[in-house]
This record gives C-alpha cells, structure tokens and sequence, in this order.
C-alpha cells in the first residue's frame, strides 16, 4: 500500500494496558514501524490499568528509551475504556489511534484508517474480518443486547 506520510500530519496511538507484558514488546516495535511511514511525528501513549505483571516495568524501560513513548500508571484497576479515555486526554497530537496491548488491532493497519480519514471523516474505525471472541463472550453479548431491547409500545 501506498500511503505518503504528510509533514503536518501528528497521530498519537494510545493502548490501554493490562497485564501485556508478553505482548508490549513486540506492540511497541510494530507500531514504531506502522506509525513511521505514515506520520512526521507521533507518540505511543502506553496506559497501564493496575496490571498484575512486569508491564509497567516494559513501559517505563521503553518511555527511558525512546522519548516519543509516555507512560500512564494508573493507581488501581479503572478498566480499559476509563484507561483509554486517560490516555485519549493526556494525547498530543489530534489524530488518536487506539490499539489493544494483545496486538488483536494490527498496528499495520494504521494506514488503511488513515486513507479513511483523509477522506474528509470525522471518525474512522476497523472491524475484524474474523471475530476473535469465544462462544462465551458472543453468548454474554447477545443477552445483554436482549435485556438492553427498548420494550415496545
């Protein structure tokens, strides 16, 4: 894909994080990549949501590394739309990407979003071609949307 990066173009990717240690450095090096192509500069903003493993050791070590990586280290679990929210407010730039630490929103895609939005949109976003979920959580989601159904009139 061919996709010039603009000079006044600035994105900021923003991923909530909990418990990613498995998965950060390998998040941190692909976006590093995608985000370079396609943006004069940017920022990686990494929010840690209370994780119970050596994540917020990976984000600080890579935040002392690369001065284009901030970390967020919130002080108890607020869960992953309140962590995405903080890292949306602490943003720079006003081109926000947001990613999961689990590397199920491709960072190579950042571009495909971006062709989107140089469209004239407001607000892009992916959809999966395969659902990830389990039957579980395809089950849950189905009955919330059944006990969430406006009752008729």
């Amino acid at each position: 894909m061919d996709f010039e990066i603009k000079a006044d173009r600035g994105i900021s990717a923003v991923c909530p994080v909990f418990n990613g240690e498995a998965s950060l450095g390998e998040l941190y090096h692909r976006l590093v990549s995608a985000l370079s192509l396609v943006a004069a500069e940017y920022e990686i903003v990494f929010v840690n949501d209370q994780s119970s493993d050596k994540s917020w050791k990976i984000i600080a070590s890579l935040a002392a590394q690369d001065p284009r990586v901030h970390g967020i280290d919130l002080m108890r679990n607020y869960g992953q739309h309140n962590a995405l929210l903080c890292g949306i407010r602490a943003a720079r730039f006003d081109t926000i990407v947001t990613l999961d630490d689990d590397l199920q929103h491709p960072p190579e895609e950042i571009a495909k979003l971006l062709e989107r939005l140089d469209e004239g949109y407001d607000v892009v976003y992916g959809t999966p071609k395969k659902q990830q979920s389990g039957w579980t959580r395809a089950l849950a989601s189905k009955a919330v949307r059944l006990d969430t159904r406006s009752p008729k009139m």
